[in-house]
């Protein structure tokens, strides 16, 4: 099997958010996939924030692909980056072409390329409700909360407003304390310092708890970002700086209760998988 490592909401290799994309052929058991423990193992092996792994399915359903993602450590409700290099890989490579349609555990997410090279990911949106700091939240982050909101179960994580852009760049986690404030992370956001810096709203990602220290770009964490920040400053098309070492940029477009989240990605490492699944 050809695996993949695709580098996503970048246009440039060795930045954005790097995924591992591995197509099955055909079904291996009566869910599609391989057993659990055997994706868990590929995902260990890759060591990337998640990998995705997907497989055809019957004509004239629902969706067209059948779509998972697992951490090193587990398996994880929903990601964008890997959706977003999972899609990358369809077109590149002919497996599909055009709109595609994923059956996950969020639903039925969509994927639609231009012409150009950009993909625009169709998610649900993150319901937000304010929510009690956890104790011990300002001193794990590093700093003291100005919002905090829940982003309800298919994500699971803590949306946190900081004070500035200074202030979120110059976070430095206690992440062991930080995995006991939420299901699975803590998204810290803010204004930029810069109103010409490019983009409207700065986060950075911190999941400990499902084995990523920090998300270089996560997708999924703007489909709560997006109607933040919308509600905030009233455009529903807005552009996120997801400010990690490596860094990504995430066009959103708040349409109810879907998200739109559009970027580019391309795909740096090709090889062959020998380990089999059977």
């Amino acid at each position: 099997m050809r695996i993949r490592l695709v580098d996503a909401f970048t246009d440039r290799p060795f930045a954005g958010n790097p995924a591992g994309v591995l197509l099955l052929d055909r079904p291996d058991s009566r869910s599609g996939f391989p057993d659990d423990a055997w994706l868990q193992n590929v995902a260990m092996e890759m060591n990337q924030a998640e990998t995705a792994f997907l497989h055809p399915l019957p004509d004239g359903g629902d969706a067209d692909w059948a779509l998972r993602w697992f951490t090193p450590a587990t398996e994880v409700n929903l990601c964008g980056h890997a959706t977003l290099a999972a899609a990358h890989v369809l077109q590149t490579t002919g497996a599909h072409r055009g709109p595609v349609r994923f059956a996950s555990r969020s639903g039925v997410l969509t994927a639609v390329p231009s012409e150009d090279g950009w993909i625009t990911l169709d998610f649900p949106t993150a319901p937000l409700t304010p929510a009690k700091a956890p104790e011990g939240l300002a001193e794990a982050l590093g700093t003291e909360p100005l919002t905090v909101l829940d982003t309800g179960p298919n994500l699971g994580d803590l949306l946190v407003e900081v004070a500035d852009e200074r202030t979120l760049r110059g976070l430095t986690p206690a992440f062991d304390a930080l995995a006991r404030c939420s299901d699975r992370g803590v998204v810290a956001t803010c204004r930029p310092d810069d109103p010409a810096a490019g983009y409207d709203f700065v986060s950075r990602g911190f999941f400990p708890g499902v084995g990523i220290d920090e998300d270089p770009v996560t997708g999924s964490a703007h489909t709560a970002l997006a109607p933040f920040w919308s509600g905030r400053l009233g455009p529903t098309a807005l552009t996120g700086l997801q400010a990690s070492a490596r860094s990504g940029l995430v066009r959103t477009e708040l349409r109810g209760d879907r998200t739109l989240l559009t970027g580019r990605a391309v795909t740096v490492v090709e090889g062959d998988l020998l380990a089999s699944p059977r």
